[in-house]
């Protein structure tokens, strides 16, 4: 059931870019990142890519192989959100700018939307891995996909279901949409509309 929407909401859906996470966003979250840290050899609760950008070359360079290996393999298993398609396909009608912003490796990306049946909503030069700019909560992804489509940061929205993602939007001044499908909402400092079902960003 949709609920009735205030001011501040109504603002964001009529919004012209939007810049989305992907796993758990746009597809349900398979990663199990305590599982990963563990073949990893980290710390638990670390930042995995934090982490590991802070390694000497030489360490990292396994690791790095091991993470793309482990993102395949949960790109494999991926599925999409419920309400992903008919969002993007809405947005894709209103005539949005639409783009990704993931911590994922290119590889991984592109299969997971691929898929999910999501890869046709999204022009390549849109889709920005951890490699293409700082990773989030550094808000650099944001700023180029701006800067590319010539967008001001008041017509901007970036969605995403964890604290990286609303950190980033953030600091380059966008609005952020957290979706979470507990609906627990725990970083409200960080979020302009918390949202548990993706339907709910589809204006009628």
């Amino acid at each position: 059931m949709k609920l009735s929407l205030n001011q501040q909401h109504k603002n964001i859906l009529a919004k012209k870019h939007w810049i989305f996470d992907m796993d758990g966003t746009l597809t349900i979250g398979v990663h199990d990142f305590d599982m990963m840290r563990s073949e990893l050899g980290l710390a638990s609760g670390s930042d995995i890519l934090g982490t590991v950008q802070a390694m000497p070359p030489q360490q990292a360079a396994p690791m790095w192989e091991k993470i793309n290996a482990l993102e395949s393999y949960f790109a494999s298993l991926a599925k999409p959100m419920p309400g992903a398609y008919e969002l993007l396909e809405h947005l894709q009608n209103k005539g949005a700018n639409l783009g990704i912003l993931t911590r994922n490796v290119m590889p991984a990306a592109i299969q997971t939307l691929t898929i999910c049946n999501l890869d046709g909503f999204f022009t390549p030069q849109d889709i920005l891995d951890r490699a293409s700019c700082e990773p989030k909560p550094d808000p650099a992804g944001i700023q180029l996909l701006l800067a590319q489509w010539g967008a001001k940061t008041s017509d901007s929205v970036m969605v995403g279901d964890y604290l990286f993602d609303l950190e980033a939007g953030r600091a380059a001044a966008v609005s952020t949409v957290h979706i979470d499908t507990s609906a627990q909402y725990p970083w409200p400092q960080m979020t302009d509309w918390g949202i548990n079902h993706l339907n709910q960003l589809i204006d009628s």
